[in-house]
């Protein structure tokens, strides 16, 4: 609860988090080898060292790195139940992702399957310390979908953005606008709340311009941001993005996903017209979409947004993300140095990186009012990391640490609008065994119905 009543006076709930060091990621607020945050109702009240409240639930944060939750820009939740299944596989052929995940595993999935195969997903996020996600849902096969898919992301307490998406396996069904609005109407009339609503289009190398061009008129009707794969592989040397900017459609409200084969007309346009960037680093080099093209984004000033994309072949936490994006920026500019390149653009530093996994996740999920740096008045999605286990300790560089030296291990706590989803390692408000069983019987239907066998090993 975030109120209590005290005769007729409705009072915010008070949390404090003592001692920490706090990594507020505001450069107005400030960092603190020692400093607490005073949490009031669902948002951040106060930042600072040496502070008090009455009637506060105290946390004592000493040996703990206080900061924002990580922010993931681009996941398709629903294969939370197909962890691991396609480690080796690339993205396209008779044997990559596009044939096996959507064209073969998801065709059978039912609502329910959706439903347990985003709880696994968000329970993970929330594990890894995510507070906030962007679900990019392209399960939608019928209007129960998405009533599965919203349930959970209610349920896990996350702040989220149900990207609603289109099903790759066939054409939509005749109703799907009319289940779009439906959607929108019903779960996200006010954009004041946990879940938001934006729209996963195809895009314009998957589906024909006009077709594009229609979700697009759709989103922008439904006042959603809209989230799209671009610059994906093969189909991403088409320059189909080009013609979509020289047709006036692209706009600040759009988050692309890759990139990695786009021209640089196709990238000046995204920048030039405030588009923000979602790279997913490790499916990006190791599923063939191509080289991710961070560099090529700094370049014109645009920071990227980091995402896992799909746990059927990758790890589902940011901090694997951040050092795979910054050792891929580093790699390169030493291999230019290193042939006697002159003039070369800046290194990312640890702070760089670590913003593009709070900050820069909450400006492409259109989010940044609300979350991804611990500044007061923003909403309390907060995380606790442990300083004192052995992969870490001693703690000389506290930013360095969390993008270099830390994992899932180090997640002792996560907040989300000031309620408490981890405490002191441990999962609230799930029942993990039940899940468990859960997952292996939906992931036991998926399999039987769809006649695809596990890996050999």
């Amino acid at each position: 609860m975030t109120e209590e009543k005290k005769g007729s006076k409705v009072t915010l709930k008070r949390t404090l988090i003592k001692n920490g060091c706090v990594l507020s990621l505001d450069k107005k607020v400030g960092n603190f080898h020692q400093a607490d945050v005073l949490i009031e109702g669902t948002k951040i009240a106060v930042v600072g060292p040496n502070l008090s409240a009455a009637d506060a639930e105290v946390i004592d944060a000493s040996d703990m790195i206080v900061m924002p939750g990580f922010v993931d820009t681009h996941r398709h939740v629903w294969e939370g139940i197909l962890r691991n299944i396609g480690t080796d596989i690339p993205l396209e052929g008779a044997e990559g992702y596009l044939s096996i995940i959507l064209k073969t595993l998801a065709p059978v999935y039912r609502p329910e399957d959706a439903y347990i195969g985003d709880l696994v997903g968000l329970y993970g996020a929330i594990d890894a310390g995510i507070t906030t996600i962007l679900d990019w849902s392209h399960i939608q096969a019928t209007r129960e979908h998405a009533d599965a898919v919203v349930r959970a992301l209610q349920e896990s307490g996350m702040r989220a953005v149900f990207a609603y998406g289109y099903p790759w396996w066939k054409d939509p069904d005749e109703h799907q606008e009319d289940w779009i609005r439906d959607v929108a109407k019903q779960y996200f009339a006010s954009k004041d709340q946990l879940l938001t609503f934006a729209l996963a289009v195809p895009g314009p190398e998957f589906v024909s311009f006009e077709k594009t061009k229609a979700h697009w008129q759709l989103a922008r009707e439904l006042e959603a941001r809209i989230t799209v794969h671009v610059g994906v592989g093969t189909a991403g040397k088409l320059c189909k993005l080009l013609e979509m900017g020289k047709a006036g459609l692209l706009e600040d409200d759009t988050t692309y996903i890759h990139c990695t084969t786009l021209s640089d007309e196709e990238i000046k346009m995204i920048v030039d017209t405030g588009g923000a960037v979602s790279l997913s680093s490790t499916s990006e080099m190791t599923m063939g979409y191509g080289m991710p093209p961070v560099q090529r984004f700094l370049n014109l000033g645009l920071r990227p947004s980091l995402s896992v994309d799909a746990e059927t072949n990758m790890p589902n936490d940011m901090f694997t993300q951040m050092r795979s994006v910054i050792s891929l920026q580093h790699g390169m500019l030493f291999d230019r140095k290193l042939a006697g390149k002159r003039n070369l653009p800046p290194f990312m530093n640890s702070r760089d990186v670590i913003e593009c996994a709070t900050i820069e996740g909450a400006r492409a999920n259109g989010l940044a009012h609300k979350t991804g740096t611990l500044t007061p008045g923003k909403e309390a999605d907060i995380i606790l990391l442990s300083t004192d286990r052995p992969n870490i300790l001693p703690v000389n560089d506290p930013i360095g640490a969390v993008v270099w030296g830390m994992d899932t291990s180090n997640v002792d706590s996560v907040f989300v609008a000031g309620k408490a989803l981890k405490r002191e390692g441990k999962l609230l408000n799930v029942d993990l065994d039940d899940l468990r069983r859960r997952a292996y019987e939906s992931r036991d239907y998926v399999l039987a119905k769809s006649g695809f066998k596990l890996p050999e090993i």
